[in-house]
Order: C-alpha cells, then sequence, then structure tokens
C-alpha cells in the first residue's frame, strides 16, 4: 500500500512551539516499511505548510491510506486537513489517531465526513491490522482498537486493543522520512526517544492511564541505549530527549541504562521528566555521569490542598528535596505547574508562584489546567455542569 502520514499545521493564531520531531509518526512510518508498504509523511508543522499549500503537496501524491495524528489543540487542524485530503484522493482511505480522538471517536466521525476510522490508544499493531484490510479490501468489523463508519453509514466501536506488551518488538522509528533539517535549532537536532509507555499513577488532569494503561511497560535498557548509540553514529547528533511520562519509575532499569551508556563511552547529552518522589542522590549522580544535563520535575501546585485534588499523590518536602538533591549533583532543573485547578484560587495560586521561586529552578513551565477528553478532570468538569466550551481551537 502506498501511505502518506500527516502532522497537522497549528491552529493560526495559537502559540506554537518550534517544531518537534513527531515521534508516534515515526513509529507508525517504521511498522508500516517493515511491513513493505511505502510511507511518506507530510510535517505540516516542520514544513510551515498552510492548508493550501498541503493541498498542492497532497495532490501530488497518489496514496491508498491517509493518516493523520491530532492532541486537542490539533484536532480542528486535523479534519480540515483530512477534508483537502479527502478531496484530492475520494478513493483514499483516511484514519485519525491521536489522544484527543481516543477519547472522542464517535463525535469525530460525526462532526467529520471526510474522515474513515478512527485509531484509538496505541496505534502500532492496529495500524498495520488496517492496512492489512484495505489491501485485500475488506471491512474493519474486528479490528480491535478501531471506531469506524460502515458502509451504511452507520459507526461501528470495535473493543479496544490490549496494549503492546513487547516494547522491544518495536523497529526503530523511521527519522528517514522526516524532513530531519527542519528541526535542527542552533546547530543540533534534539531526537525524542521512550523507554515506557503506561503510569503507576494518575493525576486528574491527565490521560496517559487511559491511552497507555496504568502498568508500566518498560523496553530492555540495552534496547535503548542500542537505539541512542544508532542515531549517534548515523546522525552525528548526541543530545536526546526522554519523552516517558515519569522516567524513573524503575530505579533499577534507569541504572542498568546509565551504565550502558557510561560502558560504551557514548558522548551523549539527554533530558527527561520524572515524579519528585521517584528520585534520589544515587540515581540523580548516576544519571548525571551518564549524561542526563536537565530534569523536568512535575511540582504542579504549591498548595497541599490542590496536590490532594489533583491526585497527585507527592508532598511539598518531596518536591524541596528532590530540587535540592538534583541541583546538588549538578543537574539543571525544571519546574512545572498546572494553574486552575478546580478548586483554585488566588490564595493558592500565589501559594504556587512563591514555591516555585523557592525551589530556584533553572526554568518554570506554567499551564493552564484545561479538561481534555479522557481525563478523570474532564469528567467532573462535565459531571458539575462547568463545561461551556468544546471547541478545541484555544
Amino acid at each position: 500500500m502506498k501511505v502518506t502520514l500527516i502532522n497537522p499545521p497549528y491552529p493560526k493564531n495559537a502559540h506554537s512551539h518550534p517544531p518537534f520531531i513527531p515521534l508516534g509518526i515515526a513509529y507508525l512510518g517504521a511498522v508500516a516499511e517493515k511491513a513493505d508498504h511505502e510511507v511518506s509523511v507530510i510535517d505540516c508543522q516542520a514544513e510551515k505548510l498552510t492548508p493550501d499549500t498541503f493541498r498542492q503537496r497532497i495532490s501530488q501524491q497518489n496514496p491508498d491510506v491517509i493518516g493523520i495524528t491530532a492532541t486537542t489543540l490539533l484536532y480542528k487542524s486535523a479534519k480540515k486537513i483530512l477534508e483537502i485530503a479527502k478531496e484530492q484522493h475520494p478513493k483514499a482511505t483516511t484514519m485519525i489517531g491521536g489522544s484527543h480522538v481516543s477519547f472522542w471517536d464517535e463525535n469525530t466521525l460525526n462532526e467529520s465526513p471526510s474522515i474513515d476510522l478512527v485509531v484509538r490508544r496505541e496505534g502500532e499493531l492496529t495500524f498495520l491490522e488496517l492496512l492489512e484490510r484495505v489491501a485485500a479490501e475488506k471491512p474493519f468489523t474486528g479490528v480491535l482498537g478501531t471506531t469506524f463508519r460502515a458502509s451504511d453509514g452507520n459507526i461501528i466501536r470495535n473493543e479496544d486493543r490490549p496494549f503492546l506488551q513487547d516494547l522491544d518488538s518495536l523497529p526503530s522509528p523511521a527519522y528517514h522520512l522526516l524532513p530531519l533539517e527542519a528541526f535542527r535549532r542552533m546547530g543540533k537536532t534534539i531526537f525524542p526517544l521512550v523507554t515506557s509507555r503506561g503510569c503507576v499513577q494518575w493525576c486528574d488532569f491527565c490521560s496517559t492511564v487511559r491511552m497507555f494503561g496504568r502498568s508500566y511497560r518498560m523496553r530492555s535498557p540495552k534496547n535503548v541505549v542500542d537505539e541512542m548509540e544508532k542515531l549517534h553514529t548515523k546522525y552525528g547528533e548526541s543530545q536526546f530527549t526522554f519523552y516517558d511520562d515519569a522516567f524513573t519509575v524503575n530505579r533499577q532499569h534507569v541504572l542498568q541504562m546509565c551504565e550502558d551508556i557510561k560502558a560504551r563511552k557514548l558522548n551523549i547529552t539527554w533530558d527527561c521528566e520524572t515524579r519528585v518522589d521517584m528520585v534520589d542522590e544515587e540515581l540523580l549522580t548516576a544519571m548525571y555521569n551518564a549524561g542526563c544535563i536537565t530534569v523536568w520535575f512535575g511540582v504542579e501546585s504549591g498548595s497541599e490542598k490542590i496536590l490532594c485534588q489533583m491526585n497527585k499523590k507527592i508532598k511539598l518536602e518531596e518536591t524541596r528535596q528532590a530540587f535540592k538533591t538534583a541541583q546538588k549533583v549538578g543537574l539543571m532543573t525544571i519546574a512545572s505547574a498546572v494553574i486552575g485547578f478546580p478548586g483554585e484560587t488566588e490564595e493558592t495560586a500565589w501559594e504556587t508562584i512563591n514555591f516555585i521561586n523557592s525551589l530556584n529552578p533553572d526554568d518554570i513551565g506554567f499551564y493552564v489546567a484545561t479538561p481534555y477528553p479522557g481525563t478523570p478532570m474532564y469528567e467532573q468538569v462535565v459531571k458539575n455542569g462547568w463545561l461551556r466550551v468544546t471547541d478545541s481551537d484555544f
């Protein structure tokens, strides 16, 4: 099959970060290529494509399958892009995946006749099965992890697909499909990696558990370092960022990975994010000695009351100790916080601001609490009748 994968553009008036390498698309491209499909990628963010210039790009291709990914912010943009793609290639099968549509699947199909199918949660195995069905001209009935529009127009929701347990079985992301030059900043391309999927906690503002499960599935330390070494050798890049939601859940796993990096004498640097209650001096020292330069910590709030309402399950003293220890070791620290969670007051917001200031982090990331579909916060907001806007263009 000829497959085109798309990273949609940011909404016109939305704040946008510098383009990041779309790891999910790179994984989908890798599994599709491994199964002998012909894959191309259109990264609208990296290539600075508008809907009009995208129309020109997609018209030059002849795909059998068109797939796009979407967070909540990018959802409306993704729908517009698939509408254009369907106009240009009406016989192509159009699919959308990602965190937003995983929990907005039937709504997505009702809202957009240009979308044939929604891939929910993890996409790699589901995507492969779908490509087989399209190639064989068979219906999507029974394909786990999908919601689709049948030939009679009815929307059918198949059961969830079990989570992939052997993450080592996935091929390395197909970075060669991406416009890598567009991701260079100050002479470097920072490659993303994941060592795990899932999370053992469940903060109320987060959808990770529903997206990837509450169990913590890990790649082997060797498999991770093999990928780092391969990228270092192939592209000459030496900086990496880990996308794990909580990098240090399994302490021994991180220690083994750090030992392997040192044993191979890899001259690399990397950063990660994790929980403040899952680090200690020995672990942070090992990370620093293996090239870690920065740790993002989920501070979230400086109010014990709000932390409790978030179901964060950390104490302020644990946060103080984590920052103190990381700074002692020599790591840069970044504090991530959420403002405006239900129950927040001006007083608790100032508690957070003052608390983070006392931590003396190297950088701060403040985020406005948003009831994304798939989060317990969303259910709380809907239940209490607080949801006033469902338009995803924030």
